[in-house]
């Protein structure tokens, strides 16, 4: 089975590392900027470097907005990366503008009590939550890189990961039904974002099972 995957390119996204990841992995990614780029895409991927607004603002002009929604509306597989992630659920303290709506609950700022820097930049250790076709759990732990100043606080049915963030943990992975993001770089996380990746190329390759 070919499954075609689509790289959503709306100006703010760290496309290049991205597609390095998956050229690694043996997969070609095409790239979307228009509505009509994805009639042949089995799966899409959403990424993100950047602030909340100014990302909805060019996502907005491309006029991929209402697919991307239809597109999870139908369940099909989506994934987020970094603010990638962000922008998929309601609303961000970062900003004024609505987000995507794809997934329940807003983006806050990291807690400032934590004696931690912000924004959180480096390496944690994924603390799985809920069975996720990203994460193996007999794998050795998931060391990751992030880069990030505001966290998303989801419905707890979709916390897939957190992360320690001084006293308290914090989301690194969502999932729902066919739909997952990560707030961490995997094309930046060595080894295990390649394993994540892979993983979720695997799935996608074995007919991708919802997980509710």
């Amino acid at each position: 089975m070919t499954v075609n995957i689509g790289l959503i390119d709306y100006g703010m996204g760290n496309l290049h590392s991205v597609q390095q990841s998956f050229n690694r992995l043996g997969k070609r990614l095409s790239i979307i900027k228009a509505p009509k780029d994805i009639e042949y895409c089995d799966a899409l991927i959403l990424p993100g470097v950047g602030a909340f607004d100014p990302a909805m603002q060019n996502l907005s002009k491309t006029n991929l907005i209402p697919h991307i929604k239809k597109w999870a509306d139908e369940k099909r597989p989506l994934l987020g990366i970094c603010l990638g992630l962000q922008l998929m659920f309601d609303s961000s303290n970062e900003g004024k503008l609505n987000g995507l709506s794809l997934l329940k609950g807003n983006i806050d700022y990291l807690p400032e009590d934590q004696k931690q820097r912000i924004p959180h930049m480096g390496w944690a250790v994924l603390k799985q939550q809920k069975v996720c076709p990203l994460i193996e759990s007999n794998k050795n732990p998931y060391w990751v890189y992030f880069v990030h100043s505001y966290a998303a606080n989801p419905s707890k049915n979709d916390l897939a990961a957190t992360v320690s963030f001084g006293e308290k943990q914090i989301t690194a992975m969502v999932w729902k039904d066919r739909i997952g993001a990560c707030q961490f770089h995997p094309e930046k996380s060595g080894k295990a974002g390649q394993e994540l990746l892979s993983n979720w190329l695997k799935w996608l390759n074995d007919g991708a099972e919802a997980i509710s």
